[in-house]
């Protein structure tokens, strides 16, 4: 197929790979415009311009889709499909109805379940056994479309917001190929999504890391997966902030001692009381210092018990 391809954030190059694998022509690649970044301040390029570079796929990036010069720019490419991957702006109906086939998005959740910018980490907060792969016919609205295509993968309990990432990322290529195909050959049959059992992934916020010692310890574990590797969760160690960037939930605690005290602290991980259950914190980073291992991290800064965190 012809196609135009939208996306930003390295989730969306696998997909980009797998399209030019399998032989199909780029016409273009949209994505976000170069923005400052780090501490320089420097512009830095998306991942997805810089995987298109390379590969001398040619490289659009508008501010806006909102207006007549970009439509009649992608009208002129007349493409089959646009391919849409986290690209970050938002497509208009002029947009949407350019492509012969529409535009096709790649979701990284079970739809109706978790539409929205944060599906992967609000999986793994949420508890959810497991996650997928939506390929979504899109419409004017957010990940409301007809689905074309869904396919599923286990949430592991050591999964973080990382790799699940990852293998999510992969198995979303693999997926639009398939899809692509079937459409090429006339069998797809579109379903509509189920709005009674839609639920919302909102956008992450870095206040959201600070943890809240007066909750549940699997609750602050699945935070902590969800948050690695941003926000980062965190907590504090008198006064500097105490990243966690690993951690366990253990059964039973002693309700002498309010929640946030440590209870011991050794090269298997700081155990911190929390209102119900034990946390146990296994990788840690103190501000202004690099990610360690409990034990690596108590040769410097020992713990003892009964001290707080989050005080």
């Amino acid at each position: 197929m012809n196609l135009v391809f939208a996306g930003t954030p390295d989730f969306a190059v696998p997909a980009l790979k797998a399209l030019l694998d399998a032989g199909h022509t780029l016409l273009a690649v949209y994505t976000q415009p170069d923005r400052p970044a780090g501490r320089g301040r420097k512009l830095g390029v998306s991942a997805v311009k810089e995987f298109a570079l390379a590969r001398g796929l040619r490289v659009h990036q508008p501010v806006t889709l909102k207006s007549d010069n970009e439509t009649e720019t992608l009208l002129t490419l007349k493409p089959d499909v646009m391919i849409v991957i986290a690209y970050g702006l938002i497509l208009p109906e002029s947009i949407l109805s350019v492509p012969r086939y529409g535009c096709i998005n790649v979701h990284a959740s079970l739809l109706p379940r978790w539409r929205g910018a944060a599906p992967i980490q609000r999986a793994i907060e949420a508890g959810d056994a497991k996650t997928g792969i939506t390929i979504m016919q899109m419409d004017a609205g957010l990940d409301t479309g007809a689905m074309l295509a869904i396919e599923e993968i286990p949430i592991g309990a050591d999964d973080n917001a990382a790799t699940l990432h990852d293998r999510l990322a992969e198995l979303g290529g693999r997926l639009l190929v398939d899809t692509l195909a079937q459409i090429a050959r006339g069998v797809i049959a579109p379903k509509a999504q189920n709005n009674v059992h839609a639920t919302y992934a909102a956008k992450l916020k870095k206040e959201e890391a600070r943890l809240d010692w007066n909750a549940d310890a699997e609750l602050l574990a699945r935070r902590i997966r969800a948050f690695n590797p941003w926000p980062v969760a965190y907590t504090t160690l008198d006064d500097q902030t105490l990243r966690l960037w690993q951690a366990h939930a253990e059964t039973g605690s002693s309700t002498a001692q309010p929640p946030g005290t440590i209870l011991s602290a050794d090269a298997e991980g700081v155990r911190v009381r929390c209102a119900t259950g034990v946390l146990r914190i296994t990788r840690l980073q103190l501000e202004g210092g690099k990610v360690l291992d409990a034990r690596d991290f108590l040769n410097g800064r020992p713990l003892p018990a009964g001290s707080r965190l989050g005080t």
